[in-house]
């Protein structure tokens, strides 16, 4: 447990990292006894992902097999993982999991969080896998040690491109699970242990979006897009993600019933969104009345970062080596754990590497500017690759709103018929989920 008390940090940096992260929802218990349920898509990030929303020490229930995995073993040992033996691996030491429930068990009714995937797999579906029964067990056994029930908390791991470096990641945070009347019947009770697995899944459903196959993301997204931008719903995550799942079950019933209304709003919806992309624009953006005074104003606020654009562009020439070296080792080492171990590996791998470059910049320029200049190198190093990262961003999306702009002012006529055939898609889509729901 060495790397143990050092989780949250290291957790934070890496997820930050790699990702446009946010943490939405329900406050995660700060102390006393804590069941963390998720999501498991994508490796080794999604214990790094829960610990950061959760916002204290966090005691994972790993695979065997990466306790010994010649990569990441180490980590895994070191940040305090209890070992699950699953009858896929190994059957022979499935008897192993009596002394693993008993450690987590302990550790819950010591007042420990303990976090845990009830899929018991780490995959790339489009939907949350049948729940194992492990963590109603451990919370059962657990209740029995303190005397009553204690939170379990969903946590929701949403990502739209988990793989891609800089993409957007949230963590939904969801209501615990009510089980206080189930709290007492022990893990021996095999009616109990079904019925908290059923509340579990109920719960982490609330925060996952699970759809039919990924080819349907896309237009589930476009249609609450569509709905939002024209009926003004609250932005909340959790109440976005509750839409996203009505949608996605609307829809899915109503292609089951080979609805032919339905296969034409899909398909308008899809070149919709296809035209929206073209010009750069979203369903919400296609509503604005951009003025060249807002314009001006947005580009003004933002002047002085183009001071710092030069740097940005050293910093992306200085870096380049690490970053691909990261990216292909990150590739190569994921082989054997499948893509969704992908940004594992590239942020595992990718902290020594660009560490390794700095060290060697900061040796080089000691040559030339004395063993104080390469310290002074070496400490603005990461400064530098931050702006890099920070004002690239910004200037993409500054060139995206420009574009916006005068999309807007130079297409007025065909952004009026695309503002009346969104208000109409909108419509006819409140229309089909009004009749699914019934």
């Amino acid at each position: 447990m060495l790397l143990y008390g050092l989780m949250p940090v290291i957790s934070r940096i890496g997820s930050h990292t790699y990702y446009r992260l946010s943490v939405t929802g329900t406050q995660v218990p700060r102390a006393g006894p804590v069941l963390l349920v998720a999501n498991h898509t994508n490796s080794l990030m999604d214990p790094a992902l829960v610990t950061v929303a959760a916002r204290r020490l966090v005691r994972f229930m790993a695979k065997a097999p990466l306790f010994t995995h010649s990569g990441i073993g180490w980590l895994v040992r070191a940040v305090g993982s209890v070992p699950v033996y699953r009858q896929m691996d190994n059957p022979k030491l499935v008897s192993q999991n009596f002394d693993s429930f008993r450690d987590v068990r302990t550790a819950l009714a010591e007042g420990f969080a303990v976090g845990i995937f009830p899929e018991g797999i780490s995959h790339s579906a489009s939907r949350l896998q049948p729940l194992k029964t492990g963590a109603a067990r451990i919370a059962l056994g657990a209740a029995e040690q303190i005397g009553h029930a204690f939170p379990i908390v969903p946590m929701g791991l949403v990502f739209r491109d988990r793989r891609t470096f800089r993409s957007t990641a949230r963590v939904l945070v969801g209501e615990s699970c009510v089980w206080d009347d189930l709290a007492v019947r022990g893990a021996g009770d095999k009616e109990a242990v079904r019925e908290l697995t059923r509340r579990i899944d109920t719960s982490m459903r609330a925060v996952t979006l699970n759809l039919h196959d990924w080819g349907d993301e896309e237009l589930v997204r476009a249609a609450e897009s569509v709905w939002q931008a024209e009926f003004g719903t609250s932005t909340d995550p959790l109440q976005q993600m509750e839409r996203l799942r009505v949608t996605a079950d609307a829809l899915a019933r109503l292609r089951l019933g080979d609805d032919a209304d339905w296969r034409r709003v899909a398909r308008e919806l899809r070149s919709h969104d296809r035209i929206l992309a073209r010009l750069r624009l979203t369903p919400r953006t296609l509503r604005e009345n951009v003025s060249p005074d807002d314009a001006l104003g947005w580009m003004l606020r933002r002047a002085p970062l183009a001071v710092l654009l030069p740097l940005a562009g050293i910093g992306l020439l200085l870096f380049w080596v690490p970053r691909e070296l990261a990216g292909a080792i990150g590739a190569r080492m994921a082989r054997s754990e499948g893509e969704d171990a992908i940004p594992t590996f590239r942020v595992l791998y990718g902290g020594p590497i660009f560490l390794g470059w700095f060290l060697a910049l900061s040796a080089a320029a000691s040559t030339f500017l004395g063993v104080l200049g390469g310290v002074i190198v070496f400490l603005l190093l990461p400064v530098l690759a931050f702006l890099s990262l920070v004002v690239g961003e910004s200037r993409q999306l500054s060139s995206r709103t420009i574009r916006r702009f005068f999309t807007l002012r130079l297409q007025r006529r065909r952004i009026v018929a695309l503002r009346a055939r969104q208000r109409a898609l909108a419509e006819r889509l409140r229309d089909l989920l009004v009749r699914a729901a019934r």
